[in-house]
């Protein structure tokens, strides 16, 4: 018996349309959508500290941190995808579209089981591409670790522990691990001039 599974494909168009009026988010990869799950207490810590301690950076610059509701497109002739980071910010996109960006600077996903193999392949490679990006942060919610991926010549990984600082090269900020794990807000986030 040969059994197939109809998968329904849907435009770029349809799925921006349709996502707006959705109580649950999807990512879009080649005319599928795919749910995401909701986000722990831990992992909406991490990235409101994250947005937070990027928010009093960019203040007053032309650069914008954005929370996991803005979109990142990717798109070539072979292929379209749209993901949501739980953090990008965005430097150069004053005419961008209204729901996503095709310009992040720097895209943070937090992972969780369920994420981290996704988050490390697939949109690893495919953040890759986005000729913009400068830096892709990897923070694990369930013990300290984070790796930033950046844009040099070539990309290179560097993880962060307890007891590290971490440097966003292309924002010029620099917080420590303990910040961006912090469960109470108690002293600003980041030093200055490091």
């Amino acid at each position: 018996m040969n059994l197939k599974h109809k998968v329904d494909y849907i435009s770029e168009e349809h799925y921006l349309e349709d996502e707006k009026s959705r109580e649950i988010k999807h990512e879009y990869i080649d005319g599928i959508c795919h749910a995401m799950a909701g986000a722990s207490r831990v992992h909406n810590i991490i990235s409101s500290n994250v947005l937070f301690a990027f928010m009093q950076k960019l203040d007053g610059t032309r650069c914008v941190p954005f929370a996991s509701d803005m979109k990142v497109r990717l798109s070539n002739k072979n292929s379209s995808k749209f993901f949501y980071p739980d953090v990008v910010v965005v430097c150069d996109d004053e005419n961008g579209h209204e729901y996503y960006t095709e310009k992040p600077r720097i895209i943070v996903e937090v992972l969780s089981k369920a994420t981290r193999r996704f988050d490390r392949t697939l949109k690893l490679e495919a953040y890759k591409t986005i000729s913009s990006l400068q830096e892709y942060v990897l923070i694990e919610q369930d013990f300290a670790e984070i790796e930033i991926c950046r844009r040099n010549n070539h990309w290179v990984s560097e993880r962060f522990f307890l007891g590290d600082d971490v440097t966003f090269e292309s924002i010029d900020l620099t917080i420590s691990v303990e910040a961006i794990y912090q469960s109470e807000r108690k002293t600003p986030p980041f030093r200055e001039g490091m």
